[in-house]
């Protein structure tokens, strides 16, 4: 933060290797949130000023009092996306180990929770498998469930760059709309809302069919191969197209940029986590990385974009 005239200003990092410095609007505009006008500078019960002991204790014997009333499970915490991991810990510490309710909840629930409850079905560990450093590298990105240009500009510009750097490199955008994103896009597949979890399904089936299974990555280091190559055998390309509502030379297209590009990136958001079977979308695009060998190695790996500064925290 740099001091401007009697207000601040933001700028990003140049040495970051995430953004190198480029800011989107909230970062840029952040200076401007940090004059005092408008702020609450201190506690209030029923608009007057008190002090913080004084607020604390009023939030402390109104929970009391619900909870002697109705019980703990008429309390219930809310919290914010925005929060540092330890503040996390000590709300949940007070809910669950003081309280003794489970409803602590937040807005990275719906934004985060798929993504973090598939990496940990298939990885065992809520962690991204791959860097922004790996959109350079690949010979294809793929964009699913992801308004990118708009809800990730840095993200998208860097993706942008590399386009103009490397034009071969392919760029898919799989989204029922036609949005910005598009606008790099080789190729756009405006599937049926809801149907990613088949798409991807489908692209393993044909992934196997062609011989584009790395056999050895499945058999070192996965377990349950055998069982998702069967699982996944119905989706054939006239079912999946037809399923997905897509031209089925529109979905071969897809499963050839697939085929034919030995490093893969899947961009993926809050169009695949916020769904009922987010937890099996996000885990259809980590099995084709898995089953392919796209993961674990420089361009390559189901890539998760966050819609909250610390949603995984």
């Amino acid at each position: 933060m740099q001091p401007e005239g009697r207000g601040f200003s933001a700028q990003g990092d140049t040495l970051h290797p995430a953004n190198h410095g480029r800011l989107c609007v909230k970062g840029s505009a952040l200076g401007e949130t940090l004059d005092l006008a408008g702020r609450l500078l201190q506690p209030e019960i029923d608009q007057q000023p008190v002090s913080w002991e004084r607020a604390l204790d009023a939030v402390a014997e109104g929970l009391q009092r619900v909870i002697a009333q109705f019980g703990p499970q008429a309390v219930a915490f809310y919290g914010s996306g925005q929060l540092l991991t330890e503040d996390y810990y000590v709300a949940n510490k007070l809910m669950k180990g003081f309280i003794g309710s489970g409803n602590m909840d937040t807005n990275s629930r719906l934004c985060m929770a798929s993504a973090v409850v598939g990496y940990k079905r298939a990885l065992g560990a809520d962690a991204v498998p791959c860097s922004y450093e790996d959109l350079e590298l690949a010979e294809c990105v793929i964009l699913t469930g992801s308004n990118t240009a708009w809800a990730h500009p840095v993200v998208y510009q860097r993706l942008m760059r590399a386009k103009q750097a490397r034009p071969e490199m392919r760029i898919i955008v799989i989204d029922p709309r036609i949005t910005a994103t598009c606008d790099l896009a080789d190729l756009h597949l405006p599937l049926r809302p809801g149907s990613d979890a088949a798409l991807f399904c489908g692209a393993l089936h044909f992934m196997a069919q062609q011989g584009k299974l790395d056999r050895e990555f499945l058999n070192h280091y996965t377990t349950g191969a055998a069982q998702t190559l069967a699982a996944v055998e119905e989706w054939t390309p006239e079912r999946t197209a037809d399923y997905c509502q897509l031209p089925q030379a529109a979905l071969l297209a897809f499963y050839q940029m697939i085929a034919a590009s030995d490093t893969l990136v899947t961009l993926y958001s809050m169009g695949i986590n916020q769904s009922t079977s987010g937890v099996d979308k996000c885990n259809a695009i980590i099995n084709l990385h898995l089953a392919t060998g796209r993961i674990g190695r420089a361009g390559c790996g189901p890539f998760s974009i966050t819609g909250q500064p610390n949603a995984m925290g």
